[in-house]
């Protein structure tokens, strides 16, 4: 058995990696949040258009590609996802998870395919602060 194998890499997804934070939210408040434009922009970017349907093709004015692959509102998202200057398609996806706390949701986003132990790492920074910005957005009494 080889004991060696970098951190995150599976046979078959290539990478991955996935960050979770509890926030103070109702389910609904935190797919608002989410899906606003104000929260969108944290974990998408910039987008002219913007419908959460299955199959829905999307770029952002950054340059990030991809398509909705799986939408249950108030659940889950599935899309492939590629900023500009990534050299590959990755597989993300956004889970909400309902906390043991009343009022509190755990959010995860989860993301495979990606091509090396440093893109992992990357992602991984990329979205504990994608998570701290959305808790910032959160406090602003303007989202709730």
């Amino acid at each position: 058995m080889n004991t060696n194998k970098p951190v995150g890499l599976t046979a078959s997804v290539g990478f991955q990696i996935g960050v979770r934070r509890t926030l103070p939210f109702f389910q609904e408040e935190a797919w608002e949040l989410l899906t606003s434009t104000r929260g969108r922009k944290l974990w998408l970017g910039d987008l002219a258009t913007f419908e959460l349907v299955k199959g829905h093709k999307f770029v952002t004015q950054e340059g990030t590609t991809g398509e909705f692959r799986v939408v249950k509102p108030l659940e889950q998202l599935r899309l492939t996802w590629q900023p500009a200057g990534f050299p590959n398609t990755s597989t993300l996806q956004i889970r909400l998870m309902p906390a043991a706390s009343p009022g509190k949701i755990t959010i995860s986003f989860h993301q495979e395919k990606l091509d090396s132990a440093e893109q992992r790492e990357e992602m991984k920074v990329h979205w504990e602060e994608v998570l701290s910005r959305l808790l910032a957005l959160s406090e602003d009494e303007s989202i709730r």
